[in-house]
């Protein structure tokens, strides 16, 4: 079952239906679904697919040649393999296709520029003097993610500029993701999401009829079984140093996500860090956030902000396997499940949950559903003043670290949106509506701001009562969230 990727899918639609030749270059991490995109892509197309492997040029060569000439070629009346790449690629033009645009796709490509670096320059030179003027199309794909933007697209190497169609691919966001789950609860819902992320290879792991219970322990906690050793092996697959890598990514789930917390948790030389980062952001493994309303001086300080790990899989595992791997390499995964994972699955899915209600809010923004168009949206925190009573009794102001779940606000007027969400087994009470009132003073003068409240377990009916009576409060459930 495919599931998502409308636009992508019509991205590449109209590269397809455009006049003349069409060089896409469509890239992404490991496990995305570029494969499966293209395939969808391409049925019901005349096309040749070819999928390249770790081979030698010569070997390379030879499976592509066989690969054309399979699909129709002229020349495999006369030829068993092409005698070099400036054939086999020219070969493509007298593809037979019934009228329709021709169709290439060269999948991870890097495999082949491997094998023959000369190979961007040999594609540059036919579509200059030729195939651009063609009814072809032809798609490079590859995962190694820093080769195609060093090697292919960056200035100074033969593709560069020529390319019609650039896409970076990105994991499905949390409203496809769910939909491999479609009888799940809401509640149990985002916390697939919260351990799956939205990466299809990891999504389909699980198998929808079971309980996600069953679907954590036999799926991820046993070992043998595909995720249980995923992390690692994708970290030895990309990246040097892996133990480097595991032990920075390890604190950065414990907690330490800013620089300097990281170095005193690692003790690893912070300029060596900062290029494990580097790479770790390049895999998108992580990112490195900022306040939503910090400058962009503050942002170009590279020792501010905070590191997160994005991919929801590699924090779980992170959080709750690698801890534990002593007790599921002898088979207690019952155990594990049971005191180690289940009784910390609320804080656990928390942040997740807040990045999920602030994907809710992006979309009714782009639907247009909101009270204004909302330029800024993000997490935001830093130190606010608060007035405090001292033991004698005096009033005395005091600057206090805090955080707004949500925080949305608007380029051309002093319009907000503040959010608060929890992923908590209690009802959210007027208390945390007044606790996010008191963080407004984050806002501009004279701002007119709007609340929205987001909670996993409902409202109290004090709660209710004052946002029935407030049109600036509003109140959304888990099924709210779910559905969009």
């Amino acid at each position: 079952m495919f599931i998502g990727r409308e636009q992508e899918l019509n991205f590449f639609e109209d590269k397809y239906n455009a006049p003349g030749g069409q060089l896409v270059v469509l890239y992404g991490r490991r496990r995305i679904g570029k494969t499966e995109l293209l395939q969808k892509f391409c049925e019901s197309k005349p096309h040749v697919f070819y999928s390249c492997r770790e081979l030698s040029d010569e070997k390379q060569l030879t499976a592509f040649s066989a690969r054309i000439l399979k699909a129709g070629s002229p020349a495999a009346k006369y030829l068993k393999a092409f005698g070099d790449w400036e054939s086999a690629f020219k070969s493509a033009l007298e593809l037979p296709t019934d009228g329709k645009k021709k169709l290439l796709i060269i999948d991870e490509f890097p495999y082949m520029c491997k094998g023959d670096p000369a190979i961007p320059s040999i594609l540059q030179i036919l579509w200059d003097e030729d195939l651009k003027n063609q009814d072809v199309m032809i798609v490079l794909c590859g995962s190694a993610m820093s080769f195609i933007e060093r090697k292919i697209l960056s200035e100074k190497n033969p593709l560069y500029g020529r390319a019609t169609g650039i896409y970076k691919m990105n994991e499905l966001p949390f409203d496809d993701a769910i939909q491999f789950f479609p009888n799940y609860s809401d509640e149990d819902k985002i916390l697939a999401y919260s351990i799956l992320g939205g990466i299809p290879h990891y999504l389909r792991q699980f198998d929808p009829a079971l309980p996600l219970r069953e679907n954590i322990i036999k799926n991820v906690l046993t070992k043998g079984c595909t995720l249980y050793n995923e992390v690692e092996f994708l970290i030895r697959q990309e990246l040097r140093e892996p133990a480097l890598y595991n032990t920075v990514i390890e604190a950065i789930a414990l907690g330490n996500t800013r620089l300097n917390d990281i170095y005193m948790k690692t003790q690893l030389e912070k300029a060596k860090i900062s290029v494990y980062l580097k790479n770790l952001i390049e895999l998108h493994i992580l990112a490195r956030e900022f306040s939503v309303l910090s400058s962009g001086k503050e942002q170009a300080t590279s020792t501010r902000g905070l590191y997160r790990i994005t991919d929801n899989f590699f924090r779980f595992w992170f959080c709750f396997v690698s801890p534990n791997l002593s007790d599921l390499e002898t088979g207690d995964t019952e155990g594990v499940y049971t005191y180690a994972v289940l009784p910390q699955m609320n804080d656990y899915a928390s942040p997740i949950f807040e990045t999920v209600c602030r994907e809710f809010i992006r979309g009714k923004n782009r639907r247009g559903e909101l009270p204004f168009r909302v330029a800024r949206l993000g997490r935001w925190w830093g130190r606010l003043k608060k007035t405090v009573l001292t033991d004698t009794g005096k009033e005395r102001t005091i600057a206090v670290d805090t955080e707004i779940d949500i925080l949305a606000s608007c380029a051309k007027s002093k319009n907000y949106i503040l959010g608060e969400c929890k992923f908590r087994n209690s009802e959210m009470d007027a208390s945390h509506l007044e606790h996010l009132k008191e963080k407004s003073s984050v806002t501009k003068k004279g701002a007119v701001v709007k609340y929205a409240l987001f909670s996993k377990s409902g409202f109290t009916k004090g709660l209710a009562e004052k946002a029935s009576e407030d049109k600036n409060i509003k109140l959304f459930s888990l099924s709210d969230v779910v559905s969009g």
